[in-house]
């Protein structure tokens, strides 16, 4: 794992703040030479803590309703296609606008984040949607509501 100074971290707060600040900016807000903060931010990319510079979508476009949902498929009886059907519900699944993330779990399971404009859709999708996907052993449907932490999350997440 890669180690952080003060320095370092406290110019990734700001930039996750907000991602367009100067250089110039940055170095203000610090009181550090521009040169010192300039050379940090070289280093953070070179050492791949700063992967790529984002924007995170404000409310007008982030769904009002999300879910997490748990899909566990039945075991084939050929348990080698097990793995294909799997790969083929992620498949389905991240080709949806309306789903927002997509990772397996465990041998036999999926998880999906899910978002709509409003509960309704929201049922209505993942009852249309993902309850009729062949061959599930159970659907876990979990509402997210008033998040404490990660809720931009969301708007990183949604897809335009």
């Amino acid at each position: 794992m890669v180690q952080l100074d003060d320095l370092d971290r406290a110019i990734l707060r700001l930039l996750k703040e907000d991602a367009r600040l100067t250089i110039s900016e940055i170095a203000e807000r610090l009181n550090r030479p521009e040169s010192t903060i300039h050379f940090r931010i070289k280093k953070l990319l070179e050492r791949g803590v700063i992967e790529r510079y984002t924007i995170i979508l404000g409310d007008s476009l982030r769904p009002k309703a999300v879910a997490l949902i748990y899909i566990q498929a039945e075991t084939p009886i050929i348990e080698d296609f097990l793995e294909k059907y799997i790969s083929y519900i992620m498949k389905t699944l991240s080709i949806l606008p309306n789903v927002l993330a997509v990772a397996r779990s465990g041998k036999d399971s999926v998880v999906a984040l899910v978002g709509e404009e409003s509960e309704d859709k929201l049922n209505k999708f993942i009852d249309e949607t993902i309850k009729v996907l062949p061959t599930l052993k159970r659907v876990e449907v979990i509402p997210l509501q008033d998040f404490v932490k990660g809720e931009d999350l969301v708007g990183f997440l949604v897809r335009v």
